[in-house]
């Protein structure tokens, strides 16, 4: 039994039987503009707050390397702060309920455990490095100052966790649709 949601998926959007290539395309391309609406913002963005605030956060962040297969933070301990990729590609992995799961790769660009920085602080997951990296730490300490002080940037990070949370649905719902496509393409 695959579900309300999965029947969704395997049947087109609105429903109405997805027989044909063109109703995958266009199921495909609706999953595609969802994706592109939660796009992420850049960390100038999200991070945009008064001078005294910034430079609180500017002279408190630590750069950190990482060769590959070097672990970065454990599921379950305390969070260190917020991390953003400056370099390389780094392993997300988590283990629930007997079983380890893969998440997305994080990759230059990102930031990482907006989750765990905003949340309980404690790591959802196990980040390691895939390929030797860097990464810019803002440690929690002066995080929370900066929180405390601009309350608007917790607004703006809570967003953003809500816009990964929504691309990280989008990402589920587009590779349960190709597995459903291959069964329903087999059968």
């Amino acid at each position: 039994m695959i579900g309300r949601r999965g029947a969704a998926l395997k049947h087109g959007v609105s429903g109405v039987g997805a027989k044909t290539a063109a109703d995958r395309t266009k199921l495909a391309e609706s999953l595609f503009r969802r994706i592109e609406a939660v796009h992420a913002h850049s960390v100038t963005d999200l991070l945009e707050c008064p001078p005294a605030t910034w430079s609180l956060l500017n002279a408190s962040a630590r750069s950190l390397s990482f060769l590959a297969g070097e672990v970065v933070f454990r599921q379950s301990e305390p969070c260190r702060g917020l991390y953003l990729v400056l370099s390389g590609q780094f392993l997300r992995q988590t283990g629930q309920l007997q079983r380890r799961l893969a998440l997305t790769p994080a990759c230059a660009g990102e930031m990482v455990e907006l989750a765990a920085a905003l949340g309980d602080g404690h790591h959802a997951y196990t980040m390691a490095a895939q390929t030797a990296g860097s990464l810019l730490l803002l440690p929690i300490e002066a995080l929370k100052q900066a929180l405390d002080s601009f309350p608007q940037l917790r607004l703006r990070l809570l967003e953003e966790l809500a816009r990964e949370v929504s691309r990280a649905y989008c990402t589920f719902c587009l590779s349960y649709a190709g597995k459903l496509q291959r069964s329903s393409s087999a059968a």
